[in-house]
């Protein structure tokens, strides 16, 4: 029998992007109001469907410019490329996540250092960064004094999803650092490791452990008196893509 492509059911494939930022010492993702049906006026993952000719990385980095304004980060190139780190998260496939049609999302993670204040693209009526743990609520009322309603679509599942990535990850890879500047001091990195696993951490020990990590951390000579205080040495990230020993999350 000749191949008949309208004996298949049609279906679409999005991407959708967890972008992570870490603002005011909390974990922040981007949301974006709707502002077209489905789920006309409930904020939502940044994303869109994958055009024609367009691979799945193509997708992402295509939506996360749009969205943002940042570009991939370029591992060939780290001395002039400052970019988002970016990461295939997870597929989601189930046949009732999207009410138009069929629709594969290939959700990816996208991490960056302190963000401006997103604008709006696309069918989207506004847009925000907000606490994850305010965006995972399913009632009651969030910072802006607003009723908190649940992400549209199965957005809250793909969000839940990349935080636990970006925590596991964190524990033994230099991930952290994508949440950083090109230069910081230890105490900034440590802000980035509270704010990303909810916890406090004691800084002796944790100036301790990432300075004797090898491979980690790497002294740029500079200082700084950004933070107040006494002048921070200044590190960049090393070359060590994972950490041994690792940063063990504490348990809470």
């Amino acid at each position: 029998m000749p191949y008949d492509p309208s004996a298949f059911p049609p279906f679409a494939v999005t991407v959708d992007l967890v972008v992570l930022t870490v603002r005011r010492h909390s974990l922040c993702a981007l949301a974006v109001r709707r502002g077209e049906p489905p789920f006309q006026g409930r904020w939502a993952l940044p994303g869109g469907f994958v055009r024609a000719g367009e691979d799945l990385a193509q997708a992402a980095a295509r939506e996360l410019a749009e969205e943002t304004g940042l570009c991939v980060h370029d591992p060939a190139a780290p001395s002039q490329d400052h970019g988002a780190h970016l990461e295939q998260l997870a597929t989601y496939g189930d046949p009732e996540r999207d009410p138009r049609m069929r629709v594969v999302s290939v959700a990816h993670l996208a991490l960056a250092p302190d963000l401006p204040a997103p604008r709006a693209g696309g069918d989207a009526s506004n847009a925000r960064w907000a606490p994850v743990e305010e965006l995972l609520e399913q009632s009651g009322y969030g910072r802006a004094g607003e009723a908190v309603a649940p992400l549209a679509f199965d957005h809250a599942r793909i969000l839940a999803d990349g935080v636990e990535r970006a925590r596991s990850k964190i524990e033994y890879s230099s991930l952290a650092t994508a949440f950083c500047p090109p230069e910081f001091t230890v105490g900034e990195l440590r802000r980035v490791y509270e704010a990303v696993w909810s916890v406090a951490l004691d800084p002796r020990n944790f100036h301790r452990k990432v300075t004797g990590t090898p491979g980690f951390l790497v002294p740029t000579g500079g200082t700084t008196t950004r933070q107040g205080g006494r002048p921070a040495q200044l590190f960049r990230a090393g070359g060590a893509t994972l950490l041994n020993p690792p940063m063990l999350r504490p348990e809470v």
